[in-house]
């Protein structure tokens, strides 16, 4: 695929455009090294900071050690890496060494970057939207399509044959790789269905990456045609599968209760109209033998005590919502026949 130029091209070239607003800078980083190798005895040798960093070493934002992903990689042109102690010399030794990668002309990366942040890099922006959420663990449905925000300055994109969606935003700060978390969400609460967004939000608030506050701040952002979305949010939801299930239920009319704790049963997915459990189940959580005799033993019990259950898998959840509710009613209508 060929580069495409400025912000009315993009069509031509496999990329939806949407604007946004500015960048907003990710916080002062704490540091963390890249320094191997031959790099190591350059580093080790040069003066330390008022702060007492060496020179020679290179900082990522909100990561105390290159063990868990940071909230945003850094981006340094070539001009900070001298700055900071280093040689053209030293910097090509890195590069090679895989200590460092070169993402597009002055343009470094740190070596452990993931694909998806590197690839945004390369095109010439920061990676957001659902590319960052799904980054981050944070549920999103669809995130094959790579979501970048670009500078309305932009020239040059470097697409390289990706299907690609093009946030354009305003400018601002390009040193980090990565929009903040905040700005991910209001992308995504715009370029996902009402449903997908809200099991979005879900995620993130039940992994503890935003609370009560940023939520607010998200919603501060989006237009007034969405407020009402906010309401519907639900930190208790352990899955995307969850959010999205409980959503359809109480769009369907149904009575439901999250998370409920039946003794003799345990902790159920749903409890809905009082009598049917409803058990969000997927590979990754009811997979193997074990688990699924644990499962059915389960709804045994609830069977004694009066309960129907109803385990849809997560798949039929995502893509085949009709057959999921046909079932719901035709188990509700069963009832009403049984117990007028």
């Amino acid at each position: 695929m060929g580069a495409a130029h400025g912000p009315n091209r993009g069509s031509a070239f496999r990329i939806s455009c949407i604007g946004h607003g500015r960048w907003r800078h990710a916080s002062p980083p704490p540091q963390a090294r890249i320094s191997d190798g031959c790099a190591q005895s350059a580093v080790e040798a040069a003066p330390t900071t008022a702060r007492g960093a060496k020179l020679g070493t290179v900082t990522t934002a909100h990561v105390a050690s290159m063990e868990h992903a940071p909230a945003a990689w850094r981006v340094w042109p070539r001009a900070a890496l001298y700055s900071e102690g280093w040689t053209w010399r030293l910097i090509d030794r890195a590069v090679t060494a895989g200590r460092l990668r070169r993402a597009r002309r002055d343009a470094y990366l740190h070596g452990d970057v993931d694909a998806a942040t590197f690839a945004a890099c390369r095109i010439g922006g920061q990676l957001a939207c659902v590319s960052e959420l799904a980054r981050r663990g944070v549920f999103v449905l669809e995130a094959n399509r790579l979501h970048v925000r670009v500078p309305e300055t932009a020239g040059r994109l470097r697409c390289e044959g990706r299907d690609v969606r093009i946030h354009w935003s305003g400018g601002g700060e390009r040193d980090a790789a990565n929009v903040d978390l905040l700005d991910a969400l209001r992308d995504a609460m715009l370029c996902q269905q009402p449903l997908e967004a809200i099991a979005t939000l879900d995620s993130a608030l039940h992994l503890g990456l935003v609370d009560e506050a940023g939520l607010a701040e998200v919603f501060r952002r989006l237009p007034r045609r969405l407020q009402i979305l906010r309401r519907l949010t639900d930190a208790a939801a352990e899955a995307g599968s969850e959010s999205i299930m409980r959503l359809l239920l109480r769009k369907a009319g149904c009575h439901v209760q999250s998370q409920v704790r039946i003794p003799g049963v345990g902790r159920v997915d749903f409890l809905v109209d009082g009598w049917l459990i409803i058990e969000c189940d997927s590979e990754a959580h009811h997979g193997g033998w074990e688990k699924q005799r644990r499962d059915k033993r389960r709804d045994q019990v609830a069977a004694s005590l009066g309960y129907a259950t109803y385990r849809p898998i997560a798949e039929d959840i995502f893509w085949h919502r009709d057959a999921v509710m046909a079932a719901v009613r035709g188990l509700c209508a069963m009832r009403a026949v049984v117990r007028p």
